[in-house]
């Protein structure tokens, strides 16, 4: 005996097989905003070398956020992370990260922006893919960092930002001068202003041991005695020149150093001040308490808690 059957599909959808329509409209908007200039190199910002405050716009919870801190923390204990929250994906999100670029731009809130999320679909990335994301990018004074997705992933936002990084710890670095780095230059270059004052001395010993050992000027005396002091004085100068450079670079390491050390938050505490936190977040104002809520008090040697009564 033969079966037979009868099967049914409902569709709600189509679209074409081959190229989505989202990869459409991508590529229908980078082409766009090419040709007005939005891409163009000579309007992209310099990165500053030792920003204050690093503006970070990305979401409040996730792992995004605490790279950024970790990195930065460890390249400079005493940079400050501004944290803009704003949705990374879904309906709106793109009017809100434009709209934080806009507020951070108008209150002059940080000295470079990072603006980060993690990897994922092109779905996921859509909003950095929109045009008011674009330029808002583009019209913002404040250097940008794109940190968006994974190495691989090429969003809009990469394209009209300043600088383009592969991931949001990629742009903590970027953003971000190393202290101890800078501290190793800095000796690097006392040693090689040592080392040079060193060779120039003793070339400067041997001409002169040579003009004294030559029967040209050992017949006069009175050119042996000028050279001798021609020598001498050149001798004194390069000494005098290597001094002050090396004075200058000591000089400048100690403002580099003091102003890291008043930054700290550590020399507040140091003043008879306290940090108030309450399940890790920092308390501003006391309405925000109620009695009996357990807060965590840091001063400048160690923890408490306090009960609030």
């Amino acid at each position: 005996m033969k079966e037979t059957g009868v099967y049914q599909i409902y569709c709600k959808a189509m679209q074409e097989d081959g190229i989505g329509d989202l990869y459409k409209k991508y590529e229908e908007l980078k082409n766009k905003l090419e040709k007005e200039g939005l891409f163009d190199i000579n309007h992209k910002k310099k990165i500053p070398y030792m920003p204050k405050t690093i503006g970070v716009l990305t979401s409040k919870t996730g792992s995004v956020i605490k790279d950024i801190i970790n990195v930065s923390t460890r390249r400079n204990p005493n940079v400050h992370i501004k944290l803009y929250p704003v949705p990374v994906q879904g309906p709106g999100a793109e009017k809100q990260i434009a709209e934080a670029i806009r507020v951070m731009n108008e209150q002059k809130l940080a000295d470079v922006l990072i603006l980060a999320r993690g990897g994922g679909s092109i779905e996921d990335l859509w909003p950095f893919n929109e045009e008011v994301t674009a330029r808002a990018i583009y019209d913002s004074e404040i250097p940008i960092i794109s940190a968006v997705g994974h190495e691989t992933d090429f969003t809009i936002s990469d394209f009209v930002s300043d600088l383009r990084a592969p991931t949001p710890s990629a742009a903590a670095e970027i953003a971000q001068a190393d202290v101890n780095e800078i501290k190793i230059k800095l000796l690097t270059y006392q040693n090689r202003y040592k080392t040079a004052l060193k060779k120039k001395i003793e070339f400067m010993k041997l001409r002169y041991n040579k003009a004294m050992a030559s029967r040209v000027f050992t017949a006069p005396l009175q050119k042996i005695n000028e050279q001798y002091l021609n020598v001498d004085i050149e001798i004194k100068k390069l000494e005098n020149i290597i001094k002050m450079k090396l004075k200058e670079n000591q000089k400048k390491e100690i403002e580099l150093i003091s102003k890291l050390d008043a930054l700290s938050p550590l020399k507040t505490l140091t003043r008879g001040y306290c940090i108030a936190e309450e399940k890790g977040k920092i308390l501003k104002t006391a309405k925000s308490l109620k009695t009996n809520d357990v807060i965590d008090l840091k001063f400048c040697d160690g923890e408490k808690q306090a009960k609030i009564m």
